[in-house]
């Protein structure tokens, strides 16, 4: 019976909401107590049966746990017969470890979904020199393995011959693919966008980069579920303290009534309801402004940061590269441009999408003669004219003069960031693009907001090359910034701050941000990312919203303090009480419930005052 009735506590929850609304609707709609108090009592019985379990299961091996001090309330609630306080704390209860569990199934299934997107199989080359389709747990250190064009890359390893270009988003969160040739680098869980490669495996398995990532997300989540929550840690000093005071006071007195009335007395309604009412009404706070805030322990850290970490692409930055700047040289522009476009529309260079967005609508003609540079870019013959499309290097190769003023604007293309597109007619240089991912609107003056509620470090950890992530932090105003990290080494660094002592927010959107989402002292996603990361995550920026991260950290603020405000209130109360019994001879268990009565209904108002918060001078 015991197991059945724990397995069926969602249900039991949801029964008990239905009864306590039907028992308000009977007193005050249709005035019909008996219907109000039968209802809130079966609604007390019902909901005390878990918790009483709980309660006996954890006295059993001596531990005074919150179940013990909920029942307490409960039984002493329904002995003084003020049913509306027993349904009430139980209701709050139940409904506050439905969120828990809640959160404790998503973080299963964000594991799950990691482990569900590792490579199955793998292309092996068998003795006979041909390629089979084999399990990738057949697949051993220095095995030749062939990946085609949408295929996963199913370990670590070197190309050893081909070529294509490899989205790497799941390891380095990186949107533009990266061009790979022999000698190369690759990732195991990464795509083969296109082309065709054979790699040696250097590492398999649960040794490749994207094994290490699931399992970093599975110890991340298991040292933070070991954290308790505040109201746990004081109900063991608090719900002694109330039993011993009234176990004394029937010892000297063998007053039953005035050991019961300390008991009523002692009943922490506003203790626990204030908490939950406080989470309850900041979290509305959190959605009506696209935040998602994952329960109390989130709240409690989240108030308590001072290093904020980033990473860049699709975080900091819209995570689209497209053409940032540009420059034009001589005459005849709009030919020039017609001509790029030509030769955009037969490459498959990650960046010539972003080269045919910016140009739009023009003419294009037939493209004759194409030679493909490697590593430098395409030239090609246009309507009689010899066009070269590719960087600095290209331009050099082909005898290209670059002037001062293109030398110097290719100079400050680079220090900002940007991937360089030189466009060359018949050895003139006519347009000069650079391309990159661009910063989020309102980026800066958000960061700014941060810093003004207490985040002293601003810092972002990018799988992209340093002179990039450079640019973006000098841009918007960040205090360290920190290139060519993978999974691990962003692990590594927010595991080195926080043994300096920090408080650690996390914030990302990718796969591979997934670990450090889950070691952080709070992981905050951007709604538009993975569903593992939103799901690994602590907070959740619903619709990728940066502007409201400071709303979000503000907010956290203002629960953590209308909790400890509520927590005050509720054991200020019964100090009051206590003292009247003891030093009155006024207090009895009447005026004793409604002053906890009225002690709810403060802790209520109080915790609602949280949905009309807003950031000061926040961004709209």
């Amino acid at each position: 019976m015991q197991r059945y009735l724990l397995s069926k506590k969602n249900q039991i929850t949801l029964i008990s909401a239905i009864l306590i609304v039907l028992g308000f609707f009977g007193r005050f709609v249709l005035e019909n107590i008996t219907l109000f108090n039968w209802s809130l009592i079966v609604a007390s019985i019902l909901g005390i049966a878990p918790i009483a379990i709980q309660a006996y299961q954890a006295l059993k091996v001596k531990v005074v746990s919150i179940d013990v001090l909920v029942t307490i309330a409960v039984v002493g609630a329904v002995l003084i017969k003020n049913y509306e306080e027993s349904a009430i704390v139980t209701f709050l209860f139940l409904f506050g470890a439905y969120l828990e569990q809640r959160t404790l199934n998503q973080t299963r299934s964000a594991i799950k979904e990691l482990t569900d997107m590792a490579p199955e199989t793998a292309m092996k080359q068998m003795e006979d020199g041909e390629f089979e389709e084999v399990d990738v747990s057949d697949v051993d250190e220095g095995d030749i393995l062939l990946v085609r064009t949408g295929s996963s890359v199913p370990v670590d390893g070197t190309v050893l011959s081909g070529e294509g270009h490899v989205n790497e988003a799941s390891v380095t969160g990186e949107s533009v693919p990266v061009g790979k040739k022999e000698g190369g680098e690759v990732f195991a869980g990464t795509i083969l966008e296109n082309g065709t490669i054979q790699v040696q495996a250097d590492r398999v398995g649960e040794d490749t980069t994207f094994g290490r990532i699931i399992e970093l997300v599975e110890d991340a989540q298991d040292s933070k579920s070991e954290a308790e929550r505040f109201i746990d840690r004081f109900s063991k000093y608090y719900t002694p303290a109330i039993l011993g005071i009234a176990i004394i006071i029937w010892l000297f007195t063998q007053n039953t009534e005035m050991a019961i009335t300390a008991l009523v007395l002692g009943c922490p309604g506003a203790l626990v309801i204030g908490v939950p009412v406080s989470n309850v009404s900041g979290i509305g706070n959190g959605a009506r402004n696209n935040v998602l805030l994952k329960g109390s322990e989130v709240i409690n850290d989240f108030s308590r940061v001072d290093t904020i970490v980033f990473d860049k692409t699709g975080t900091l930055t819209v995570g689209n590269p497209e053409v940032a700047d540009k420059q034009f040289y001589g005459e005849n522009i709009d030919e020039a441009l017609g001509y790029l476009a030509s030769v955009e529309r037969e490459s498959d260079h990650p960046l010539a999408q972003a080269v045919l967005d910016d140009i739009g609508e023009t003419t294009v003609s037939t493209v004759e003669a194409t030679e493909v540079v490697k590593g430098e870019g395409v030239v090609a013959t246009v309507n009689g004219h010899h066009i070269a499309v590719g960087n600095a290097a290209l331009m050099e190769r082909k005898n290209v003069t670059l002037n001062e003023q293109a030398k110097q604007d290719i100079n400050q293309y680079e220090k900002n960031g940007n991937s360089l597109v030189l466009t060359a007619v018949d050895g003139e240089l006519k347009i000069l693009m650079g391309i990159r991912d661009k910063i989020r609107p309102g980026v800066k003056e958000e960061l700014q907001n941060l810093k003004n509620l207490g985040a002293k470090n601003l810092i972002v950890l990018s799988g992209d090359n340093q002179g990039t992530v450079d640019a973006v932090a000098n841009e918007i105003g960040l205090t360290e910034a920190h290139g060519h990290m993978l999974p691990e080494d962003k692990s590594d660094y927010i595991k080195k701050l926080q043994a300096e002592g920090q408080i650690v927010a996390f914030v990302g959107d990718g796969i591979n941000d997934s670990p450090s989402l889950a070691l952080a002292d709070i992981g905050v996603a951007m709604g538009s990312g993975t569903d593992v990361a939103i799901e690994t995550s602590d907070v959740v920026l619903m619709q990728s919203d940066f502007n409201h991260l400071a709303h979000a950290l503000g907010l956290t603020k203002a629960i953590s303090r209308n909790m400890k405000q509520n927590i005050a209130i509720a054991i200020g109360v019964v100090i009051v009480l206590f003292s009247g019994l003891f030093f009155s001879d006024w207090m009895n268990m009447s005026i004793g419930m409604l002053a906890h009565e009225g002690s709810i209904l403060i802790v209520i108002l109080n915790g609602i005052r949280l949905l009309r918060y807003r950031l000061r001078n926040q961004h709209a």
